[in-house]
């Protein structure tokens, strides 16, 4: 018998008993189907962490915080002059590895007020125009502030969309994206002129959701015009529903130049009337992520010496989020892999029983097959083929049933990022179910093929 008959063979004995071949296919369906689903989900949640690490600047990024000094340094603390221009002007000679650095002084529980209404940004920071490009924001309307800006203290700042929305008016109250660039607001009773507004930050998931939103609002308003015979506002925009933490903080965030910041806001916390010269923080990016560790050390040297040896400073690197992330889905795929694993056993073992209990049925016929001629390796051939063709089939339905299981928890349970579905996932489960199939179709295949054909034809 070749390989095509044998094929044909195993469909036929599948369709003579299609409920029991049914069930024998449901453990490798569920298990390819879940298998597939987990690493959907898994590779969702990475697509999410990945954006919100690139959101905030990437790898590259370094912010440099003031910190507390050292046990062994503590007779030093009244020489410790934390974090300041000093710094930065040091770094910009000294640190030839990195290539970017931005001061940062930043003031919190800060009211932006506008009329009758007020926003309480997230982020309300006196910067360098770097930081736009430091922490990856692109700006919708008007522009960032510049260099004459900062040197002359000009009372202008730039917003995030939500501080728009929250002194304006957000488009779906007022139908259309407004640009607030001109406008004044107050800022702790002082008034400032907004210059630019970056644009709106969202996940690769929320963005697909409100464009579908768009497009259904879009369909809804010419339907309900054609049938009312007449002309129906349109406002041509989708609700923007609540984008995940990262993206809220950027969309929540106000930048006003660093000189302004600290003639306007940071006299009070001074001495004498004198604005207090120390910055929030600062934050660095290196030319390549490749040079990292040695850029912090090069600036951890730049430092030491401003600060006169004590190290009232610290480096906090984006690497251990990048090193979690990948950490965290290795584990889940571990997990959610040697469960889907054991279903696929399940399953297999199911294949195994059911190719038993058909041997046990076709005794008869195995040992005429025999006794004709047929050998032992045809008649192994033959039962291993079914087994195989059960697998292939309930590989090829897992794969299918991967996708509407992927759509309901989906729905269920929502996620920032949606699930994706990759070929290779696909492929190893598929690979999988066939292995399975092969393993499990062995040992009734040994047993058949060692059945001696005079004992079958005895058998009834």
């Amino acid at each position: 018998m070749n390989l095509l008959n044998a094929i044909l063979v195993g469909f036929k004995e599948i369709w003579a008993h299609k409920f029991r071949s049914l069930l024998t296919m449901l453990g490798i369906i569920l298990g390819v189907s879940s298998l597939v689903g987990m690493s959907a989900l898994v590779k969702g949640m990475e697509n999410g962490m990945r954006e919100a690490l690139v959101a905030v600047g990437g790898v590259e990024r370094v912010r440099i915080e003031q910190a507390d000094i050292p046990a062994e340094q503590a007779h030093l603390a009244d020489q410790a002059p934390g974090i300041t221009m000093n710094d930065v002007y040091a770094l910009k000679h000294n640190a030839t590895l990195t290539r970017l650095i931005t001061p940062e002084m930043r003031l919190r529980n800060v009211t932006i007020t506008r009329g009758g209404r007020h926003a309480t940004p997230f982020i309300f920071m006196g910067t360098w125009p770097s930081a736009l490009e430091m922490n990856e924001h692109e700006i919708q309307y008007g522009r960032m502030f510049n260099e004459i800006d900062d040197e002359s203290a000009r009372s202008v700042c730039v917003i995030g969309t939500e501080v728009r929305d929250a002194l304006f008016g957000s488009p779906e109250e007022l139908g259309y994206d407004y640009n607030p660039v001109g406008q004044q607001v107050n800022i702790q009773n002082q008034v400032f002129t907004i210059v630019g507004m970056f644009k709106y930050y969202e996940s690769e998931q929320d963005r697909r959701r409100r464009l579908a939103e768009q497009a259904r609002l879009q369909v809804a308003a010419m339907t309900s015009t054609n049938s009312a015979g007449g002309a129906s506002r349109d406002r041509g925009r989708g609700g923007r529903g609540r984008a995940s933490w990262v993206f809220r903080v950027k969309n929540n965030t106000v930048y006003i130049p660093l000189n302004t910041m600290w003639l306007r806001f940071r006299t009070a916390a001074g001495t004498n009337n004198t604005p207090d010269p120390r910055l929030t923080g600062l934050a660095i990016k290196v030319a390549d992520v490749d040079v990292l560790e040695p850029a912090i050390e090069q600036a951890h040297k730049a430092l030491l010496r401003v600060h006169n040896g004590v190290e009232d400073f610290s480096f906090e690197t984006q690497e251990n989020w990048a090193e979690n992330i990948a950490s965290a889905i290795r584990n889940a795929r571990m997990s959610g892999g040697i469960i889907a694993a054991i279903a696929l056993l399940v399953g297999g073992i199911g294949i195994m029983n059911i190719m038993l209990a058909s041997i046990t049925e076709r005794i008869r016929e195995i040992g005429i097959r025999k006794a004709i001629g047929a050998t032992g390796t045809a008649i192994f051939i033959q039962i291993l083929v079914e087994s195989v063709v059960i697998a292939i089939i309930g590989g090829l339905a897992g794969l299918v049933t991967s996708f509407g299981l992927v759509h309901v928890l989906t729905s269920i349970s929502p996620t920032d990022n949606a699930p994706e579905i990759t070929f290779l996932s696909c492929a190893v489960a598929f690979s999988f179910s066939v292995g399975v199939g092969i393993l499990a179709g062995l040992i009734p295949a040994f047993k058949a093929a060692r059945l001696d054909p005079i004992q079958a034809l005895r058998y009834e």
